[in-house]
């Protein structure tokens, strides 16, 4: 017997591979209000409180795809996987820098509804062990009658559990938007808070430079970076107006205001 008990309030969680302190930088640049916690040895999760959803109507797939494609772009090289669920199905939506984003859906009842592929890729892009751990995944795109969607999402962050990651008790994807930002406030959850535009570029800059990835901060290689943030960001932007669409308007923002900012911030620092 299937295990879907009813329709869900839709709900997204954002797992990122890195620390809290290196994901309060980008995560303040979504101006959404989040909350952001520890989720194990290198982790961290995002929850949002979901009005593009609940109040606005936006699919949620397509809002949280938008708002990890802005992570990805403004990080320094960690990926960030999207889990999202709605009454009809549940999926997740992995983003990794300007590589194209990777997905995976289940219907309510838990029926597979991707390709096999983007599950080898997911892992491949998450670092996880290429035997093992694919093994692991591969039970989640054959049928199961007792699997519905959310047992899906528990599957998946099961096997990422090898890697570190230990959501807060309560973070279970299928939750309801409230109950997930009450267990995540129980847990010490932060709300990053917009410091605005000058100290919030400063401060992700920061970051980078002392990371592995300055050179893309300063120099050649900043500037180029910048103008291929400009020119993959305006026609997004202006795409995602056009559709209406809050998570990829502001993945575009995010890369024109990272593109001009950065160039300009590449000059400063050289004078």
């Amino acid at each position: 017997m299937n295990a879907t008990s009813g329709p869900r309030p839709a709900g997204a969680l954002l797992l990122c591979r890195a620390d809290p302190p290196t994901v309060r930088p980008p995560a303040q640049l979504l101006r959404e209000p989040l909350l952001l916690a520890p989720a194990g040895d290198g982790w961290s999760v995002l929850v949002p409180e979901g009005k593009p959803w609940q109040d606005e109507g936006e699919p949620v797939e397509r809002v949280v795809t938008g708002w990890a494609t802005a992570l990805a772009v403004s990080a320094a090289g960690w990926p960030v996987l999207a889990l999202w669920w709605d009454a009809d199905r549940a999926g997740i939506t992995l983003a990794a820098g300007f590589r194209r984003t990777v997905g995976y859906t289940w219907l309510a009842d838990g029926t597979p509804a991707g390709e096999d592929e983007a599950v080898r890729t997911l892992a491949d892009r998450l670092a996880l062990d290429p035997v093992l751990d694919v093994q692991a995944l591969e039970p989640l795109t054959l049928a199961d009658p007792e699997a519905d969607s959310r047992t899906r999402l528990l599957g998946l962050v099961a096997v990422l559990t090898r890697t570190g990651l230990a959501l807060p008790a309560g973070l279970d994807p299928g939750e309801a938007p409230d109950r997930l930002r009450a267990a995540a406030l129980a847990a010490g959850a932060e709300q990053p808070e917009w410091p605005g535009w000058r100290e919030a570029v400063r401060d992700e800059l920061d970051v980078v430079e002392e990371g592995p990835l300055g050179p893309y901060v300063r120099g050649p290689r900043a500037r180029l970076l910048g103008g291929v943030q400009l020119a993959a960001g305006v026609p997004l932007l202006l795409w995602g107006l056009g559709r209406r669409s809050g998570g990829w308007a502001t993945a575009g923002a995010l890369l024109v205001a990272h593109g001009a900012l950065g160039l300009a911030y590449d000059r400063l620092r050289e004078r």
